[in-house]
């Protein structure tokens, strides 16, 4: 059987994500129901930045699934630099089962996975988080189900808004994304999303109005405004999405049962306030967890 990769949410199929999430919701009840899946399998955690929750997760992931996992910092591989993208892909195929990548440039995880001859998951790259979105989309599935719902995500049109606008688009859930001019979402994401979204017949809308985003929404997402890599931008930044911040007031706007969704790490006091990360309708620590468990799930499907 050839090789398969995630790069994109889109690498998977409809059907297919629903079978992850039914395998997660296993590993929710019982962490360690598929403790020797993975014996004897290795994987390499290739990482261009630091993490804290995508490290942990594949890492723990490995260990309850019997396999282990081999850390490959910035300092320890420079991709592109010490050595090129195809010598670590060639040369780490022939030690490993998997490449877990979190890059910069989107193109080294894409040229990661051409050249490798076993699987490669997209840990985060500039462009794309599929990950973190079937995470979140796991997360949304086990409180609504098949429920219509709306879905609003505040703030920059980033790589974790790629992803989720994708993965709406595949599963059917209506999504409003709310960011300033000119921090909108990439133009060919958008096309590709609006593709999925006619299929399934949901909703997928990009405005500039945070009030308006958020008005009778079951779901308020938000993430950071300065992403690594644009500390240079901070100050310009933090102005331009200062009406976007997350707070009671706009909460307000919502439905009073709407979760509050952030992917961490969060800049307490920009993007989002203390009181609604901390409300009882935030389900952040939550949705972190689920990351695990779909990352298994995951694993599972590409490794085995």
């Amino acid at each position: 059987m050839a090789k398969r990769d995630l790069i994109s949410i889109t690498d998977f199929k409809k059907q297919e994500i629903l079978g992850l999430f039914k395998e997660a919701k296993k590993f929710k009840k019982n962490p360690f129901c598929r403790k020797n899946a993975l014996s004897s399998k290795s994987i390499a955690l290739v990482f261009q930045k630091p993490s804290n929750r995508t490290r942990v997760s594949f890492e723990v992931g490995m260990v309850d699934l019997g396999g282990h996992a081999v850390y490959l910092g910035p300092d320890e591989l420079k991709l592109g630099v010490r050595e090129s993208v195809k010598d670590i892909a060639k040369v780490l195929s022939r030690y490993l089962d998997g490449i877990v990548a979190r890059t910069f440039k989107h193109e080294d995880v894409v040229a990661l996975a051409k050249f490798s001859t076993v699987p490669v998951i997209n840990g985060l790259s500039e462009l794309l988080h599929p990950c973190q979105a079937l995470g979140d989309l796991f997360t949304i599935d086990n409180y609504f189900g098949n429920k219509k719902i709306k879905i609003a995500f505040i703030g920059d049109g980033n790589n974790v808004l790629h992803s989720l606008l994708l993965g709406c688009g595949m599963l059917g859930r209506d999504i409003y994304a709310a960011t300033p001019a000119g921090c909108g979402p990439k133009k060919e994401i958008l096309k590709a999303a609006g593709k999925l979204a006619a299929r399934s017949k949901s909703t997928i809308e990009i405005t500039h109005d945070a009030c308006e985003c958020v008005s009778n929404a079951d779901v308020i997402y938000t993430d950071v405004w300065v992403s690594m890599g644009h500390e240079a931008e901070r100050e310009k930044r933090i102005k331009l999405f200062k009406p976007f911040q997350v707070n009671k007031k706009l909460v307000s706007l919502a439905k009073k049962s709407a979760l509050i969704m952030h992917c961490l790490p969060a800049h307490r006091g920009e993007e989002i306030t203390d009181e609604v990360i901390d409300s009882k309708n935030s389900v952040v620590y939550e949705q972190a967890e689920n990351r695990m468990h779909v990352q298994k799930a995951v694993l599972l499907k590409l490794i085995k």
